[in-house]
């Protein structure tokens, strides 16, 4: 039987981009050399609610771009359907940047350690940090860390986090551990 969980919804959801936000600006402040990227294709939908926040926060907008790592997985080549291709939208240089990189759910760590592979077609940040809404415990393959996380969930491996945004059809914002 798959039982789901709540996990996170409104109005907690957006107390939680709220207090992500903060935390961004007191380690950020006028992010002068500070651009944000979603990584595709999920993650983008809460880079642009991060990015929102900021923007009426701050009064002025913080650059934001989508990241797609598709080429760069190391399951690339293994699968027997080819994967389909996000769009990669970066409409700025990150060379000697700021670099948040933001994702909905962080497993195993893999899509990260994509990311920053294809972040190097864009120029070499100054740093990068890791920014999610949900860190699934336990599941880690790979050292990789958040600086900044919403949640903390702690999974079985037979479970996963369910993201639903109202942005791709959802009748509302839920997030769901499912298994």
């Amino acid at each position: 039987m798959n039982q789901q969980r709540l996990i996170l919804s409104s109005p907690l959801l957006e107390i939680v981009i709220s207090r992500l936000a903060q935390q961004l600006i007191e380690n950020h402040q006028d992010f002068a050399d500070t651009v944000i990227l979603g990584m595709q294709p999920r993650g983008i939908y809460f880079a642009e609610r991060v990015g929102r926040e900021l923007n009426r926060t701050l009064g002025f907008t913080v650059p934001l771009g989508y990241l797609d790592a598709t080429f760069y997985r190391d399951d690339f080549r293994r699968r027997d359907s080819p994967l389909q291709p996000n769009a990669t939208h970066v409409p700025f240089i990150i060379e000697d940047k700021r670099v948040i990189l933001v994702d909905d759910v962080l497993a195993t760590g893999r899509m990260v350690r994509a990311a920053l592979d294809a972040m190097t077609a864009f120029g070499r940040p100054r740093k990068v940090e890791l920014l999610v809404l949900i860190d699934r415990r336990y599941n880690r393959d790979l050292p990789i860390k958040p600086d900044y996380t919403g949640k903390r969930v702690n999974t079985l491996e037979s479970q996963r986090v369910l993201v639903e945004w109202t942005e791709q059809g959802a009748d509302a914002d839920r997030i769901w551990l499912v298994g």
